[in-house]
């Protein structure tokens, strides 16, 4: 299995908080591994076993160029000793990029596919050519996203500190917040918190996953801040002040519109007085030098 260190939780001081009277807590999954970090470690957990389970030797999964999954499930493939393929949306782009120099480094084959042909990635005809083209695989959908990913995610969840008026998480296929929200407590209210533009329609992606019972989650959709790994100058500028009076660092894809949204709305007075406040720190900083 994947190595794994558990990881602290950390209180935010910052000067809008305490005139909100709000605690802000954050769960530093970004430290539960070097590599698979984050939510990644436990969208992958239960997916490597049972890879592991069908005697695959070879992992495949699709991402960007720039994914985290990409990048996390390389990572992850070398350290149990997976072969690794990444299907990459788009044209290869020559220098790479430093995720998938990092990919290849752990053994990753990549096979790029046009955008238009990427859309089709869900039919039958796809799968099989992949299969022609690479033998037998396990396959892990783009961003880690199944079953066993929500079953994962819930198993994390349930280890979590569940005396708190909220969870807040940053939200990209859903995977991580349905399993957020299947592990977690009815006392808990979770906010999941986009980061593509039009993130509506991940409602019912994540109704697909949990229990038609639970109702005490919702997605906040206005802190895309231009869609999917776009940023504004204002987000910039959270992140920049944000990563300078703290001692660890949030990034634009994810974490920082994530932090930059539950900010907002401390100072909108969304959250009552004498609420705990907890932010899952995902991880999606990656180390490419080494």
């Amino acid at each position: 299995m994947l190595a794994y260190h558990p990881t602290p939780i950390q209180e935010i001081h910052d000067p809008l908080l305490e005139q909100a009277g709000v605690k802000v807590l954050v769960k530093r999954e970004d430290l539960n591994h070097p590599l698979v970090s984050g939510n990644k470690w436990w969208k992958l957990k239960f997916n490597l076993e049972e890879a592991q389970r069908q005697k695959q030797k070879t992992l495949l999964t699709f991402g960007g160029a720039y994914s985290n999954h990409i990048y996390a499930t390389a990572a992850a493939a070398k350290e149990l000793g997976f072969e690794s393929i990444g299907v990459i949306r788009g044209e290869e782009t020559l220098p790479l990029n430093a995720t998938l120099r990092f990919a290849i480094s752990c053994g990753m084959r990549l096979h790029y596919v046009t955008r238009e042909a990427y859309r089709h990635k869900h039919e039958n005809a796809f799968g099989q050519e992949l299969h022609d083209r690479f033998g037998d695989f396990y396959l892990i959908p783009e961003g880690g996203t199944n079953a066993l990913a929500v079953k994962g995610v819930e198993e994390f969840a349930q280890t979590l500190n569940h005396d708190v008026d909220y969870l807040c998480c940053a939200v990209g296929t859903g995977g991580t917040l349905a399993g957020l929200i299947s592990g977690l407590p009815d006392s808990v209210k979770i906010l999941g918190f986009p980061v593509l533009k039009g993130g509506e329609f991940l409602a019912d992606d994540i109704r697909h996953y949990i229990p038609s019972s639970k109702s005490n989650w919702s997605l906040q959709t206005d802190y895309h801040f231009g869609g999917y790994a776009k940023h504004t100058p204002q987000l910039l500028e959270f992140i920049e002040n944000f990563n300078a009076k703290n001692n660890f660092a949030i990034e634009f894809v994810y974490t920082g519109k994530l932090f930059a949204g539950v900010y907002d709305l401390i100072a909108k007075g969304f959250f009552k007085r004498g609420f705990a406040i907890q932010l899952l720190h995902t991880g999606g900083i990656q180390k490419t030098d080494g």
